[in-house]
């Protein structure tokens, strides 16, 4: 009984706050009328986006609201509203979460107070006395649980009508694979400046020095034998030192590692050469090329975040210990890097978490990065992939 009671109690608090909403909408529609108004008087169509933006926050109290009463979040879809006025406007009303959000204040309007208004009968109901305690009992039995079917009538109608449609889904993920596709071709392009850089700095250059110490051998080689001997063995150097500029050019592309190791393998020697006192991880990956194989992008960027995020931590942390760990899940594999250093990180310094952000955007992971100040830290990559 005394939890039926608490129920009820709750289902009450519900409705009020959506009855609370409701009246909030009520006066709200003055402002949304005086908006259209003055929109189609052009003069005031900067009020607009704000307007939205209101009723997104209006809305997602309601959210918050139904999901404290189911135990089940409602997700948002909405579009970002940022750029100059006419970009704002565009969007605010291209967006299928401001059609829906309307919907849902409209019926709101009306269904927010209905339902609030039966607990002025229903509470005095089960309060009356019958000349008997037992009469009490029995009356609050029966009225307790109506007042909480309410309260989930109202969460279920609101969830209903709040959810994303699956336009407005695929409108968001139409939005986050444009963001995605100029990540990846911003990432795209400063690796390919990387490459030429360096094949125009390094390798190139020591081509040349090849070529003209082997022009230089040719000459002298009749003359002064000895000095061409020198000339050819400075070559030789020359022609090894280019071999190990290329492989660097080469391991940047694709490390060649990973094909012979495997990536479990190839992290391990990553982790051998940081520096750092390395703990390695492996969930569900074989050594040396053997066991299931993530698709060779996949293999490579997971290799890319730990290489870099062991580069920062041995450059930045102060730590000289670290872990990483490798999973293996149904449908991606999942990348931790953890140190114990000073914490702190920011993509906005030049730590290369950018950069690691948009080559794992472009293959559709997620990253998330944990670094208080303090330590430690703790940076999460999830890549999608087939088995």
């Amino acid at each position: 009984m005394r939890k039926t009671a608490r129920q009820a109690a709750r289902a009450t608090a519900q409705l009020a706050a959506a009855a609370a909403l409701a009246f909030g909408s009520y006066l709200f529609i003055t402002v949304l009328l005086f908006t259209a108004v003055v929109t189609l008087a052009v003069v005031g169509a900067g009020l607009l986006p704000e307007t939205v933006l209101l009723i997104r926050r209006m809305a997602g109290s309601k959210r918050r609201q139904a999901a404290r009463w189911t135990g089940r979040d409602i997700p948002e879809a909405y579009l970002p509203v940022t750029g100059s006025l006419r970009a704002r406007l565009r969007t605010v009303t291209h967006d299928p979460g401001t059609y829906a959000d309307l919907r849902w204040m409209v019926a709101h309007y009306a269904y927010g107070v209905l339902l609030f208004l039966p607990l002025l009968l229903l509470w005095p109901l089960g309060l009356l006395v019958d000349g008997a305690w037992c009469g009490l009992l029995r009356r609050r039995a029966l009225v307790l649980p109506l007042i909480s079917r309410l309260a989930g009538l109202d969460a279920a109608w609101s969830t209903g009508l709040l959810k994303p449609s699956p336009k407005a889904r695929l409108v968001e993920r139409v939005e986050e694979l444009t963001e995605t596709r100029a990540g990846a071709i911003a990432a795209h392009g400063a690796e390919l400046r990387r490459i030429e850089r360096d094949l125009h700095d390094g390798t190139q250059a020591r081509l040349v020095a090849l070529s003209m110490r082997i022009g230089l051998a040719k000459r002298a080689y009749d003359r002064d034998p000895a000095a061409a001997r020198k000339l050819l063995d400075d070559a030789q150097d020359q022609a090894e030192e280019a071999l190990t500029e290329l492989r660097h050019v080469v391991r940047g592309i694709h490390p060649p590692i990973l094909t012979d190791r495997g990536l479990a393998g190839a992290v391990r020697a990553l982790a051998a050469s940081s520096g750092l006192d390395v703990t390695v991880r492996v969930d569900g990956l074989g050594d040396s090329g053997h066991g299931p194989r993530a698709p060779a992008a996949v293999e490579a960027a997971a290799y890319f975040v730990v290489a870099e995020t062991l580069t920062n931590a041995a450059k930045h942390s102060g730590s000289r210990r670290a872990e990483v760990r490798l999973a293996r899940t149904d449908t991606a594999l999942r990348v931790r890097v953890r140190d114990e250093g000073r914490g702190g990180a920011d993509e906005n310094t030049g730590t290369g978490l950018t950069g690691l952000r948009r080559r794992v955007a472009a293959l559709d992971g997620t990253v998330d990065v944990a670094s208080p100040a303090g330590g430690p830290t703790v940076i999460e990559v999830e890549l999608p992939c087939v088995w």
